[in-house]
């Protein structure tokens, strides 16, 4: 049922206050660089009490996946609140509580194809920050093609024995856990998979970082050697694991296409006012980015209101993922403009260890990522312009 325009205004007043209470001032601070971010775990690490806290009251409160049912650990907000609570983090520039690919990318799954042992079970602990996860899809030589991944789990009666290697898998080294796409039968390429969890403790699973060019390694190789998986960690019918990571690359290219799209990168234009003012083209460069910016957040706005109500396009996921990837790569861009040569700067303390070029090299691989700009405009042309031969 709908709620009254006044029931929903009462909420807003009531949210603003509770946040404004709540929200330690050093958590509406801009984002600076990646320990800003409070990414939870079985052994987290907090950057501050501040960071700290901030998740322990909106975990508490259901509010790090507000949108959830309260039975997962969710605030159970309707559509209307959800946005109004983040209209109102928006404005007093609250950050992110928890960053979570168990959020982004698992937990949506889960709400659609998990037991509900397996919700009640997983879904508290993400909702709670308690579980890092990391994702295991690309493998050497499946990318683009997922579909021919030889990841295989043989068939032992009450478990699997996994063996098989992963490549760009985010913050393996970090991660507890891994949702992972699985061979599991040899003679379907499509219906042959299957979508487990497991330990990244568990024996035999090991990682390796991949260095990048901006000197950091947020991607890492994974082996599994032997590794014994449960059968009851299987999400979604067996060799049907492709419905599930088909569902969960949607929420996975939305993510992505989020990417630095904070309240910051709303306000480029004002952050180097002084220093683009005696330069014209600079600052009509940043006015014009901040228009697209509220462009896009106007076209993600829409399509998460058409997909709450059933009626959004399969192909929309795409559109976000590459708008919102050329838009995180402008942003960094411009802000390398405005610094000019102090953003070259690598590894003074003054300039927080080379953040401003590490972040615009690491934007790179945004084009990459979750499917490259090339893949996803080639699914805009056929499946959403219609064009013929695309």
């Amino acid at each position: 049922m709908a709620q009254t325009l006044e029931a929903l205004e009462m909420f807003r007043a009531e949210t603003r206050s509770w946040l404004e209470a709540n929200c330690p001032a050093e958590m509406r601070e801009p984002v600076r660089d990646e320990t800003d971010a409070c990414w939870g775990g079985r052994n987290p690490i907090f950057k501050s009490p501040a960071q700290k806290q901030w998740m322990e009251a909106m975990a508490a409160k259901g509010w790090t996946v507000p949108d959830w049912p309260t039975e997962y650990g969710g605030g159970g907000l309707s559509p209307e609140q959800t946005k109004i609570l983040r209209q109102e983090m928006a404005a007093l520039r609250c950050r992110l509580p928890l960053s979570s690919f168990g959020i982004w990318m698992l937990g949506p799954a889960l709400l659609k194809f998990g037991t509900e042992d397996q919700k009640v079970h997983y879904l508290n602990q993400i909702a709670k920050g308690e579980i890092r996860w990391c994702q295991g899809y690309s493998e050497p030589g499946s990318g683009s093609d997922l579909v021919s991944l030889a990841t295989y789990g043989e068939d032992k009666g009450d478990h699997w024995v996994v063996n098989g290697q992963k490549i760009w898998t985010s913050y393996a080294d970090k991660a507890d856990w891994i949702f992972c796409l699985v061979r599991t039968d040899k003679n379907d390429k499509y219906k042959g998979i299957s979508f487990l969890l497991f330990d990244m403790a568990t024996p035999g699973v090991t990682t390796k970082p991949i260095l990048l060019i901006s000197g950091n390694s947020p991607f890492c190789e994974t082996f599994f050697d032997n590794v014994t998986v449960p059968k009851d960690q299987i999400v979604g019918a067996l060799n049907r694991g492709w419905d599930v990571a088909k569902y969960l690359l949607g929420h996975e290219r939305e993510m992505i296409s989020g990417g630095g799209l904070g309240t910051d990168m709303m306000s480029i234009g004002a952050q180097f006012k002084d220093i683009a003012a005696d330069e014209p083209v600079l600052r009509a460069d940043m006015a014009n980015f901040d228009v697209e910016v509220m462009a896009f957040r106007a076209m993600s706005e829409k399509f998460v209101d058409e997909i709450k109500a059933g009626k959004s396009h399969p192909a929309q996921p795409n559109m976000m993922k590459y708008v919102g990837t050329e838009l995180n790569k402008r942003r960094s861009e411009l802000i390398m403009a405005a610094r000019g040569s102090d953003a070259l700067e690598w590894e003074s303390e003054a300039s927080g260890g080379g953040g401003t070029a590490r972040t615009w090299l690491r934007t790179k691989a945004n084009s990459i990522e979750g499917g490259t700009s090339e893949v996803m405009l080639g699914v805009i042309a056929k499946r959403i312009l219609e064009l013929p031969g695309a």
